[in-house]
C-alpha cells in the first residue's frame, strides 16, 4: 500500500559537514515528486535520506524528522533493513546481480526474507514483478540467462522489478534513465506512469523536461554558495514549478540561466 511521507526541519551531514539543511516537505502517496536542481545541491543525499541508505556511509546521520504513515523511519526501534524494504531503491546505472539469472535477480530480496520459497510462489512473484516492470515479454522465454545479458534499458527494467518484487510501499529512483538511449527512457517514463497507481514514486533527475513528463510535484534544490548547504528553494506542483514558479531563483533554473 502506498504511503506519503513527511520530512519536517530534516539536516543532513557527512561527519561535521553539513550537506542539507532545512527540508520541509510531504510527498504525497501514489503521485510522482521530481527533484531538481544543479549538481552538488544534495538532491540524491536528501533521497538517499528517505530510506536510511544515507547512513551506511561512515559518519553520515541526519537530524529533524521523516516519517511514513505517522512513523518516524530514524527512530530507534526502527531497523533500517525494515525501512530498506519498504522503501525500495533504483540507482542510476543498472545494477542487475552479475553471477545471477535474470529469474533469481528478480527474486534477490525476497530470499534475503524467506529462506525457503515453493517454486510456485517463487514463479507468481516472478512473473507478477516482470510484468510490472514491461519486461516480462521480452524475457519469459530466457529466464535462466544472466541478467547482465540484457541492453542497458531492459537492466534498468529488471532492477525495478527486483525493487517491486518485496512489494515496497515507497520508491525511490537517483537518475533512472542517465545512463540509458532515448528509447529506453521513454520506457522507463511510461514504467514511471503506470506505477504510481500502486506506489508512491520519488525520482531526483538532472533533465527538466523529464520532470515536466513524469512528475506530480517538483522540488527544486540549490546551494548558496559553494561549499554552503544545499537546501529546498520552493516545492509545489509540477504545472506551477514549470510556468509561475514562487521563487525567481526556481525561474531562472529552469530558463536555463544558471545549473
Amino acid at each position: 500500500m502506498a504511503k506519503s511521507i513527511d520530512i519536517t526541519d530534516l539536516d543532513i551531514y557527512y561527519g561535521d559537514f553539513k550537506a542539507v539543511e532545512g527540508v520541509n516537505m510531504t510527498i504525497k502517496a501514489k503521485a510522482v515528486t521530481a527533484f531538481i536542481g544543479p549538481s552538488g545541491c544534495g538532491k540524491s543525499t536528501f533521497l538517499r535520506s528517505l530510506n536510511r541508505m544515507h547512513e551506511v556511509i561512515p559518519g553520515a546521520r541526519v537530524e529533524g524528522k521523516v516519517t511514513v504513515d505517522g512513523q518516524s523511519l530514524y527512530d530507534s526501534a526502527i531497523d533500517p533493513v525494515e525501512v530498506r524494504r519498504r522503501i525500495g531503491m533504483v540507482f542510476q546505472r543498472p545494477n542487475p546481480f552479475p553471477t545471477m539469472s535474470i529469474y533469481e535477480n528478480v527474486l534477490a530480496g525476497n530470499r534475503l526474507n524467506a529462506k525457503r520459497m515453493p517454486k510456485a510462489t517463487a514463479d507468481t512473484i516472478v512473473e507478477k514483478s516482470l510484468r510490472g516492470a514491461n519486461l516480462w515479454n521480452e524475457v519469459k522465454d530466457r529466464l535462466g540467462k544472466p541478467g547482465m545479458g540484457l541492453s542497458g534499458g531492459q537492466q534498468q527494467r529488471l532492477c525495478i522489478a527486483r525493487a517491486i518484487a518485496v512489494e515496497p510501499e515507497v520508491l525511490l529512483m537517483d537518475e533512472p534513465c542517465s545512463a540509458l538511449d532515448p528509447i529506453s527512457t521513454a520506457a522507463i517514463e511510461d514504467l514511471i506512469h503506470e506505477l504510481k497507481s500502486d506506489y508512491t514514486i520519488v525520482i531526483v533527475t538532472h533533465n527538466m523536461q523529464q520532470a515536466a513528463r513524469v512528475s506530480d510535484d517538483t522540488g527544486f534544490f540549490n546551494l548558496k554558495a559553494a561549499g554552503q548547504p544545499g537546501h529546498l528553494v520552493e516545492f509545489n506542483p509540477t504545472k506551477t514549478m514549470f510556468t509561475t514558479p514562487d521563487n525567481p531563483d526556481t525561474e531562472a533554473y529552469i530558463s536555463g540561466r544558471f545549473g
